[in-house]
């Protein structure tokens, strides 16, 4: 006897697209089956897929959920709420909360408020400081998925400019480092020199030439040179300009790669231009830049010179997004409308399945050695995502992010997410789910493991 069987399906998994059927049992993948096969058994439950699309769970490495300190912007219940909507399974959460995630501590406590609340597997970051090296050393490669260090502006005592500290770091943690790249000093220039010349209150068009290009290059470059002479093992996020490509290896596969790198939904989708309507609802940072930046980024992916797709899902609220530019702050919520925008960039022949496939969900899974997620084989946990072709509309009533709104309301989506299994529980249903506010309380996410 089985859990569950999914049956005709159009299974995308590691450069493939095929019909089959798939049986689960205890969570994960028990058998792939292929049309015309007897299916081995009866299942307790049977979804029909109708011939749609099934690929493996999605898997964000960069999301900023807010809680513990910040909620009155997310939750961690809320915000996986609409990452399994938008077919994230799991993902890898930021330390920017309250308190800061900077001791072993203070993660353990943010891993037991997400067992009590996930409705998606999870993992969580540990975050550096200037003087916290000795925490860095206690991680245990098998229970976080890495050290996040901010290499420009962040809350707190989080931002990481001590020079002898980076080394340390560099040479001595015992897990991927995973950094934010901005250089602070050129940030801190500009944003100057333009406060004297334009005042307090002026458009967020300027923030793409306040952080701009050479602020990204030269940390992005600087956190290279440190991976290279400490041979770290090194993910650099959120890369926004078409010159930090150069930076990165294309002809490795990304299991072999000792420094990979991300590039994020909203810098593939939006550019510099749409500034003037969204103002700063896309203010994130590093800034959304040029149409040839995004164009370039596109390219970077297709090159094989960026690894992952992600989020950086931060949200706030509107009231603090509506206010003049420097006072509002950076980043946006994107969890549930992530893999519906980049279906349809492939749908207009931008990206294939395969590459999309590849960089949301194998990618995340390689780069981090997640055990036993991220792809459609047997023996691995059966996180799954049916996908249809059904145009839908983002509205303020069918967006589940606490902050209660996204950039991309009104825009429509060629895609939806019908269906998302974690752990082989159905977790959410476009009828049941998004149309009815309903969602189980039962929590089915897990805490993941590392193959280090």
């Amino acid at each position: 006897m089985f859990d569950v069987l999914i049956k005709d399906a159009r299974i995308v998994n590691e450069g493939k697209v095929f019909d089959g059927n798939i049986l689960i049992r205890q969570g994960k993948i028990h058998s792939i089956i292929k049309p015309g096969e007897t299916v081995p058994g009866e299942a307790r439950e049977t979804f029909d897929a109708g011939g749609n699309l099934v690929i493996p769970g999605v898997i964000d490495d960069q999301v900023h959920f807010r809680e513990p300190g910040l909620t009155h912007k997310a939750e961690i219940y809320t915000e996986s709420r609409a990452a399994v909507a938008g077919g994230i399974t799991s993902f890898m959460e930021m330390p920017n909360t309250v308190p800061q995630t900077i001791t072993i501590a203070a993660l353990e406590n943010k891993f037991s408020l997400a067992s009590e609340k996930s409705l998606g597997s999870f993992t969580l970051y540990k975050a550096a400081t200037n003087d916290n090296l000795d925490e860095i050393r206690k991680l245990d490669p098998d229970q976080s998925c890495g050290v996040k260090i901010f290499m420009g502006s962040s809350t707190g005592n989080m931002l990481v400019d001590d020079d002898r500290a980076l080394e340390g770091i560099f040479a001595e943690s015992p897990v991927l480092i995973a950094t934010h790249c901005e250089d602070e000093t050129i940030i801190r220039a500009t944003s100057s020199a333009y406060r004297k010349q334009h005042g307090e209150n002026f458009s967020p068009s300027f923030h793409p030439l306040i952080r701009n290009e050479e602020a990204c290059y030269r940390s992005s470059s600087k956190a290279v040179d440190l991976a290279v002479r400490h041979k770290s093992r090194l993910h650099v996020l959120h890369i926004s300009t078409k010159k930090e490509l150069e930076l990165f290896n294309s002809q490795l596969p990304v299991d072999r790669k000792q420094i990979t790198a991300e590039v994020c939904v909203h810098h593939l989708w939006f550019d510099d231009q749409d500034y003037r309507k969204k103002g700063n609802l896309i203010k994130w940072n590093p800034a959304i830049k040029t149409p040839g930046d995004k164009v370039g980024l596109r390219m970077g992916l297709l090159e094989n010179r960026l690894d992952v797709i992600a989020t950086d899902h931060a949200p706030h609220t509107l009231a603090e997004k509506d206010q003049s530019y420097f006072k509002a702050p950076s980043g946006g919520p994107l969890v549930q409308h992530a893999l519906p925008a980049m279906m349809e960039l492939h749908k207009k022949g931008i990206i294939e399945l395969p590459i999309l496939v590849e960089k949301m969900c194998h990618a995340p899974a390689r780069i981090f050695r997640i055990r036993d997620r991220g792809f459609i084989r047997e023996g691995y946990y059966a996180d799954l995502v049916i996908l249809d072709d059904s145009p839908w509309t983002v509205r303020w009533d069918n967006i589940l992010y606490k902050c209660g709104w996204s950039p991309f309301d009104g825009q429509v989506f060629r895609t939806r997410v019908l269906n998302t299994f974690v752990n082989g529980n159905m977790v959410y249903n476009w009828d049941v789910n998004l149309q009815k506010h309903n969602f189980p309380k039962d929590i089915q996410g897990m805490r993941l493991h590392f193959n280090r």
